[in-house]
Protein backbone atom coordinates (compact mmCIF):
# COMPACT_ATOMS: atom_id res chain seq x y z
CA UNK A 1 0.00 0.00 0.00
CA UNK A 2 2.96 2.65 1.22
CA UNK A 3 4.65 2.23 -2.34
CA UNK A 4 1.61 3.79 -3.71
CA UNK A 5 1.80 6.81 -1.68
CA UNK A 6 3.24 10.27 -3.16
CA UNK A 7 4.15 12.51 -0.32
CA UNK A 8 4.05 16.00 -1.59
CA UNK A 9 3.72 17.22 2.11
CA UNK A 10 7.31 17.66 2.31
CA UNK A 11 6.88 21.80 3.78
CA UNK A 12 5.80 19.69 7.46
CA UNK A 13 8.31 16.73 7.42
CA UNK A 14 10.33 15.64 4.31
CA UNK A 15 9.61 11.88 2.84
CA UNK A 16 11.15 9.78 2.47
CA UNK A 17 15.03 10.13 3.85
CA UNK A 18 18.05 9.95 2.20
CA UNK A 19 19.28 6.83 2.83
CA UNK A 20 22.41 8.29 5.07
CA UNK A 21 20.00 9.64 7.31
CA UNK A 22 18.63 6.12 7.59
CA UNK A 23 21.79 4.97 8.19
CA UNK A 24 23.34 7.09 10.37
CA UNK A 25 20.18 6.91 12.68
CA UNK A 26 20.37 3.10 12.66
CA UNK A 27 24.26 3.51 13.48
CA UNK A 28 23.26 5.86 16.14
CA UNK A 29 21.06 3.32 17.73
CA UNK A 30 23.50 0.53 18.09
CA UNK A 31 26.81 2.27 18.47
CA UNK A 32 25.84 5.27 21.00
CA UNK A 33 24.20 6.18 24.78
CA UNK A 34 24.56 9.50 26.22
CA UNK A 35 26.03 12.73 25.27
CA UNK A 36 28.50 14.31 28.04
CA UNK A 37 27.57 12.29 30.87
CA UNK A 38 30.41 10.18 32.13
CA UNK A 39 34.19 9.47 30.35
CA UNK A 40 33.57 5.62 29.32
CA UNK A 41 34.41 4.85 25.82
CA UNK A 42 29.88 4.75 24.85
CA UNK A 43 29.87 8.41 26.09
CA UNK A 44 33.02 9.43 24.85
CA UNK A 45 31.90 8.73 21.16
CA UNK A 46 28.67 10.20 22.04
CA UNK A 47 30.04 13.24 22.79
CA UNK A 48 32.38 13.14 20.23
CA UNK A 49 29.55 12.45 17.79
CA UNK A 50 27.22 15.16 18.92
CA UNK A 51 29.89 17.90 18.96
CA UNK A 52 30.70 17.27 15.19
CA UNK A 53 26.92 17.40 14.48
CA UNK A 54 27.08 20.76 15.96
CA UNK A 55 30.27 21.90 14.03
CA UNK A 56 28.55 20.76 10.87
CA UNK A 57 25.32 22.97 11.95
CA UNK A 58 27.15 26.00 13.04
CA UNK A 59 29.22 25.59 9.33
CA UNK A 60 26.20 25.04 7.08
CA UNK A 61 24.16 28.72 8.75
CA UNK A 62 27.65 30.29 9.56
CA UNK A 63 27.62 30.37 13.19
CA UNK A 64 30.08 29.68 15.62
CA UNK A 65 29.73 26.13 16.94
CA UNK A 66 29.26 26.86 21.08
CA UNK A 67 26.18 29.30 19.79
CA UNK A 68 24.85 26.28 18.11
CA UNK A 69 21.82 25.09 20.22
CA UNK A 70 19.91 21.81 19.32
CA UNK A 71 16.08 22.07 20.85
CA UNK A 72 12.94 19.70 20.41
CA UNK A 73 11.57 21.42 17.20
CA UNK A 74 11.53 24.75 15.85
CA UNK A 75 8.65 26.27 17.69
CA UNK A 76 10.54 24.67 21.00
CA UNK A 77 13.55 27.35 19.42
CA UNK A 78 11.39 29.87 18.63
CA UNK A 79 9.67 29.70 22.45
CA UNK A 80 13.14 29.74 23.42
CA UNK A 81 13.91 32.60 21.52
CA UNK A 82 10.85 34.63 21.91
CA UNK A 83 10.10 34.42 25.90
CA UNK A 84 13.73 35.33 26.84
CA UNK A 85 14.36 38.12 24.41
CA UNK A 86 11.38 39.85 25.91
CA UNK A 87 11.16 38.61 29.33
CA UNK A 88 11.65 42.09 30.66
CA UNK A 89 8.49 43.39 28.67
CA UNK A 90 8.55 46.05 25.94
CA UNK A 91 7.42 46.02 22.77
CA UNK A 92 7.57 43.11 19.54
CA UNK A 93 6.79 43.15 15.86
CA UNK A 94 5.48 40.75 13.80
CA UNK A 95 4.38 39.59 10.21
CA UNK A 96 0.83 39.04 9.22
CA UNK A 97 2.23 35.50 7.89
CA UNK A 98 3.37 33.83 11.03
CA UNK A 99 3.04 30.43 12.28
CA UNK A 100 1.18 30.16 15.55
CA UNK A 101 5.06 29.44 16.89
CA UNK A 102 5.83 33.07 16.74
CA UNK A 103 1.64 34.37 17.24
CA UNK A 104 0.55 32.36 20.41
CA UNK A 105 3.70 32.89 22.42
CA UNK A 106 3.57 36.90 21.66
CA UNK A 107 -0.41 36.64 22.21
CA UNK A 108 0.19 34.89 25.42
CA UNK A 109 2.75 37.70 26.45
CA UNK A 110 0.60 40.25 25.88
CA UNK A 111 -2.64 38.84 27.36
CA UNK A 112 -0.13 38.50 30.34
CA UNK A 113 0.45 42.20 30.27
CA UNK A 114 4.04 41.72 29.82
CA UNK A 115 4.43 43.19 26.18
CA UNK A 116 2.41 45.39 23.39
CA UNK A 117 2.68 43.98 19.79
CA UNK A 118 2.18 45.40 16.63
CA UNK A 119 1.70 42.90 13.28
CA UNK A 120 3.13 44.22 10.07
CA UNK A 121 1.33 43.90 6.81
CA UNK A 122 3.69 41.73 4.18
CA UNK A 123 3.24 43.58 1.05
CA UNK A 124 3.80 41.99 -2.65
CA UNK A 125 6.41 44.76 -2.48
CA UNK A 126 9.83 44.50 0.02
CA UNK A 127 10.26 48.12 0.14
CA UNK A 128 6.43 48.18 1.39
CA UNK A 129 6.70 45.42 3.72
CA UNK A 130 10.33 46.87 5.05
CA UNK A 131 8.31 50.13 5.19
CA UNK A 132 5.36 48.58 7.63
CA UNK A 133 8.01 47.29 9.88
CA UNK A 134 9.62 50.20 10.01
CA UNK A 135 7.02 52.37 10.66
CA UNK A 136 5.89 49.90 13.45
CA UNK A 137 8.71 50.84 15.79
CA UNK A 138 8.51 52.04 19.06
CA UNK A 139 11.05 53.20 21.09
CA UNK A 140 11.11 50.46 23.76
CA UNK A 141 10.15 47.63 20.33
CA UNK A 142 12.67 45.15 21.78
CA UNK A 143 12.14 42.74 18.78
CA UNK A 144 11.13 41.76 15.55
CA UNK A 145 10.14 38.28 14.51
CA UNK A 146 9.51 37.27 11.20
CA UNK A 147 9.24 33.91 8.80
CA UNK A 148 11.72 33.79 6.32
CA UNK A 149 9.52 32.12 4.11
CA UNK A 150 5.42 31.69 4.27
CA UNK A 151 4.86 27.83 5.39
CA UNK A 152 1.23 28.72 3.50
CA UNK A 153 1.98 30.68 0.41
CA UNK A 154 5.87 30.17 0.28
CA UNK A 155 6.34 34.04 -0.25
CA UNK A 156 9.87 35.25 1.19
CA UNK A 157 9.94 37.65 3.13
CA UNK A 158 12.94 40.48 3.28
CA UNK A 159 14.77 38.95 5.77
CA UNK A 160 18.56 40.77 5.13
CA UNK A 161 16.48 44.05 4.96
CA UNK A 162 14.87 43.46 8.22
CA UNK A 163 17.81 42.30 9.27
CA UNK A 164 19.55 45.09 9.03
CA UNK A 165 16.79 47.23 9.92
CA UNK A 166 16.91 46.19 13.18
CA UNK A 167 20.38 46.20 13.53
CA UNK A 168 20.16 49.80 12.82
CA UNK A 169 17.93 50.23 15.59
CA UNK A 170 19.19 47.82 18.08
CA UNK A 171 16.56 45.15 17.74
CA UNK A 172 16.99 41.97 17.36
CA UNK A 173 15.72 40.06 15.04
CA UNK A 174 14.38 36.62 15.70
CA UNK A 175 13.77 34.67 12.10
CA UNK A 176 11.97 31.57 11.79
CA UNK A 177 13.97 29.57 8.94
CA UNK A 178 11.42 26.17 9.21
CA UNK A 179 10.47 26.63 5.17
CA UNK A 180 13.99 28.59 4.60
CA UNK A 181 16.53 26.08 5.84
CA UNK A 182 17.86 23.70 2.73
CA UNK A 183 16.59 25.91 0.24
CA UNK A 184 18.14 29.05 0.63
CA UNK A 185 21.52 30.28 1.18
CA UNK A 186 20.69 31.28 4.94
CA UNK A 187 23.53 32.35 7.13
CA UNK A 188 23.79 34.14 10.21
CA UNK A 189 26.75 36.08 9.25
CA UNK A 190 26.19 37.26 6.24
CA UNK A 191 22.62 38.12 6.49
CA UNK A 192 22.89 40.01 10.15
CA UNK A 193 20.36 37.53 11.98
CA UNK A 194 20.09 38.31 15.42
CA UNK A 195 18.58 34.49 15.98
CA UNK A 196 17.87 32.11 13.80
CA UNK A 197 15.48 29.42 14.54
CA UNK A 198 14.76 26.65 12.52
CA UNK A 199 13.55 22.95 12.18
CA UNK A 200 15.84 19.91 11.50
CA UNK A 201 13.12 17.46 9.83
CA UNK A 202 12.17 19.24 7.02
CA UNK A 203 14.28 20.67 4.56
CA UNK A 204 17.44 19.55 5.79
CA UNK A 205 16.37 16.28 5.88
CA UNK A 206 17.04 15.22 9.40
CA UNK A 207 14.26 12.95 11.38
CA UNK A 208 11.36 14.60 13.70
CA UNK A 209 12.00 16.11 17.40
CA UNK A 210 14.92 17.86 15.85
CA UNK A 211 15.69 21.73 15.84
CA UNK A 212 18.02 24.07 16.26
CA UNK A 213 18.43 27.66 17.70
CA UNK A 214 21.98 29.76 16.13
CA UNK A 215 22.39 33.10 18.03
CA UNK A 216 25.31 35.71 17.07
CA UNK A 217 25.47 36.31 20.93
CA UNK A 218 24.48 39.46 21.02
CA UNK A 219 21.26 39.57 23.04
CA UNK A 220 21.54 37.21 25.49
CA UNK A 221 19.24 34.15 26.15
CA UNK A 222 18.39 32.79 29.80
CA UNK A 223 17.13 29.08 29.84
CA UNK A 224 13.46 28.26 30.16
CA UNK A 225 14.66 25.28 32.06
CA UNK A 226 17.28 24.55 34.45
CA UNK A 227 18.56 20.52 34.50
CA UNK A 228 21.92 18.52 34.20
CA UNK A 229 24.48 19.54 31.60
CA UNK A 230 27.05 17.26 32.47
CA UNK A 231 28.85 20.58 33.15
CA UNK A 232 29.83 22.11 36.56
CA UNK A 233 27.44 19.70 38.08
CA UNK A 234 28.51 20.69 41.69
CA UNK A 235 27.07 23.93 40.89
CA UNK A 236 22.78 24.50 41.82
CA UNK A 237 22.97 27.32 38.75
CA UNK A 238 22.53 26.26 35.32
CA UNK A 239 26.00 27.14 33.41
CA UNK A 240 25.81 30.83 31.76
CA UNK A 241 27.96 29.37 28.97
CA UNK A 242 26.52 28.30 25.47
CA UNK A 243 25.09 25.94 24.55
CA UNK A 244 24.79 24.33 27.83
CA UNK A 245 23.01 26.91 29.10
CA UNK A 246 20.27 25.93 26.79
CA UNK A 247 20.64 22.12 26.81
CA UNK A 248 18.70 21.08 30.02
CA UNK A 249 18.84 17.23 30.39
CA UNK A 250 19.48 14.27 27.55
CA UNK A 251 19.79 15.28 24.52
CA UNK A 252 18.31 14.00 21.29
CA UNK A 253 21.21 12.05 20.40
CA UNK A 254 19.83 10.05 17.84
CA UNK A 255 18.23 13.04 16.38
CA UNK A 256 21.50 14.95 16.58
CA UNK A 257 23.49 12.15 14.22
CA UNK A 258 20.14 12.45 11.40
CA UNK A 259 20.35 16.13 11.51
CA UNK A 260 24.51 16.18 10.23
CA UNK A 261 24.08 13.24 7.67
CA UNK A 262 20.82 15.30 5.74
CA UNK A 263 23.13 17.91 5.87
CA UNK A 264 25.95 16.49 4.30
CA UNK A 265 22.61 15.44 1.82
CA UNK A 266 21.82 18.36 0.94
CA UNK A 267 24.92 20.31 0.36
CA UNK A 268 26.00 17.14 -1.80
CA UNK A 269 23.13 18.16 -3.56
CA UNK A 270 23.55 21.70 -3.08
CA UNK A 271 20.78 24.56 -1.78
CA UNK A 272 21.15 25.94 -5.16
CA UNK A 273 20.02 22.62 -7.01
CA UNK A 274 17.10 21.98 -4.43
CA UNK A 275 15.54 24.86 -4.67
CA UNK A 276 15.93 24.91 -8.48
CA UNK A 277 14.34 21.40 -8.50
CA UNK A 278 11.79 21.65 -5.91
CA UNK A 279 11.00 25.05 -7.93
CA UNK A 280 10.26 23.74 -11.33
CA UNK A 281 7.76 21.24 -9.68
CA UNK A 282 5.75 24.17 -8.42
CA UNK A 283 5.90 25.95 -11.72
CA UNK A 284 5.38 23.10 -13.84
CA UNK A 285 2.23 22.12 -11.25
CA UNK A 286 0.98 25.86 -11.42
CA UNK A 287 1.63 25.45 -15.46
CA UNK A 288 0.05 23.06 -16.02
CA UNK A 289 -3.28 24.11 -13.65
CA UNK A 290 -3.44 27.65 -15.35
CA UNK A 291 -5.92 26.39 -18.01
CA UNK A 292 -8.50 25.02 -15.11
CA UNK A 293 -10.79 27.98 -13.82
CA UNK A 294 -11.78 25.57 -10.87
CA UNK A 295 -8.81 25.45 -9.62
CA UNK A 296 -7.28 28.65 -7.57
CA UNK A 297 -3.46 29.14 -6.86
CA UNK A 298 -2.44 31.74 -4.54
CA UNK A 299 0.76 32.64 -5.76
CA UNK A 300 1.75 36.64 -7.27
CA UNK A 301 3.98 36.87 -10.52
CA UNK A 302 5.88 39.56 -8.74
CA UNK A 303 6.48 37.61 -5.49
CA UNK A 304 9.33 34.94 -4.77
CA UNK A 305 8.52 31.79 -3.62
CA UNK A 306 10.18 28.84 -1.86
CA UNK A 307 9.00 25.52 -3.25
CA UNK A 308 5.35 25.78 -1.98
CA UNK A 309 1.81 26.09 -3.67
CA UNK A 310 -1.49 26.69 -1.60
CA UNK A 311 -4.38 26.50 -4.08
CA UNK A 312 -8.13 25.58 -3.52
CA UNK A 313 -11.14 23.81 -6.28
CA UNK A 314 -13.78 26.44 -6.42
CA UNK A 315 -16.83 25.16 -4.78
CA UNK A 316 -14.89 22.43 -2.97
CA UNK A 317 -14.45 22.57 0.70
CA UNK A 318 -10.00 22.08 1.00
CA UNK A 319 -10.51 19.01 2.88
CA UNK A 320 -12.86 17.09 0.38
CA UNK A 321 -10.07 17.73 -2.30
CA UNK A 322 -7.67 16.69 -0.01
CA UNK A 323 -9.85 13.59 0.87
CA UNK A 324 -10.52 12.34 -2.32
CA UNK A 325 -6.87 13.38 -3.82
CA UNK A 326 -5.54 10.72 -0.61
CA UNK A 327 -7.62 8.07 -1.90
CA UNK A 328 -6.09 8.68 -4.92
CA UNK A 329 -2.63 8.25 -3.33
CA UNK A 330 -1.71 11.47 -2.96
CA UNK A 331 -0.67 13.13 0.47
CA UNK A 332 -0.99 17.03 0.54
CA UNK A 333 -1.31 19.03 3.54
CA UNK A 334 -4.94 20.73 4.11
CA UNK A 335 -6.21 23.40 6.58
CA UNK A 336 -4.79 26.38 7.99
CA UNK A 337 -1.23 25.28 8.28
CA UNK A 338 -1.28 26.52 12.07
CA UNK A 339 -0.82 29.70 10.40
CA UNK A 340 -4.13 31.69 11.00
CA UNK A 341 -3.24 35.24 10.46
CA UNK A 342 -1.89 34.22 6.60
CA UNK A 343 -5.31 33.16 6.14
CA UNK A 344 -7.44 36.01 7.11
CA UNK A 345 -4.79 37.70 4.93
CA UNK A 346 -5.54 35.45 1.92
CA UNK A 347 -9.43 35.65 2.81
CA UNK A 348 -9.20 31.55 3.27
CA UNK A 349 -11.34 30.79 6.08
CA UNK A 350 -11.67 27.05 5.23
CA UNK A 351 -7.71 26.84 4.77
CA UNK A 352 -6.34 25.87 1.58
CA UNK A 353 -4.36 22.37 -0.04
CA UNK A 354 -0.72 23.04 -0.06
CA UNK A 355 1.59 21.21 -2.54
CA UNK A 356 5.02 21.06 -1.42
CA UNK A 357 7.68 18.26 -3.34
CA UNK A 358 10.98 17.40 -2.09
CA UNK A 359 14.12 16.39 -3.61
CA UNK A 360 12.91 13.07 -4.22
CA UNK A 361 9.75 14.02 -6.11
CA UNK A 362 9.50 13.46 -9.89
CA UNK A 363 7.86 15.25 -12.38
CA UNK A 364 5.82 11.90 -13.53
CA UNK A 365 3.97 12.43 -10.03
CA UNK A 366 3.21 15.96 -10.52
CA UNK A 367 1.81 15.66 -13.58
CA UNK A 368 -0.11 12.89 -12.25
CA UNK A 369 -1.65 14.80 -9.68
CA UNK A 370 -2.38 17.92 -11.73
CA UNK A 371 -4.55 15.69 -13.90
CA UNK A 372 -6.37 14.27 -10.79
CA UNK A 373 -7.17 17.41 -9.94
CA UNK A 374 -8.29 18.69 -13.07
CA UNK A 375 -10.66 15.16 -13.31
CA UNK A 376 -11.67 16.20 -9.42
CA UNK A 377 -12.45 20.07 -10.54
CA UNK A 378 -14.57 19.47 -13.53
CA UNK A 379 -16.81 16.62 -11.76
Amino acid sequence: MTQNIINFDNAATTYPKPLEVRRAVAEAVAKYGNAGRGGHPIATRMSEMVYSSRERVAKFFDAKTENTVFTLNCTHALNLAIQRILKQGGHAIISDLEHNAVYRPIVALEKAGRISYTIAEVSNDDNVTLAHFRNAIRPNTRAMICTVASNVTGQILPYRELARLAKSRGICLIADGAQGAGILPLSLERDGISIFCTAGHKGLYGITGTGVLLTDGVFPIQPLMQDGTGSMSRSPVQPDFLPDRLESGTLNVIGAASLKAGIDFVERRSVEGLYWQESRLCQLFCQALADTAEVIIYRDPKVAYVPIVSFRVRGKLPEETAAFLGTQGFCLRVGLHCAPLAHEKLGTRDGTIRFAPSAFSREADTMRLVQTIKNYAKN
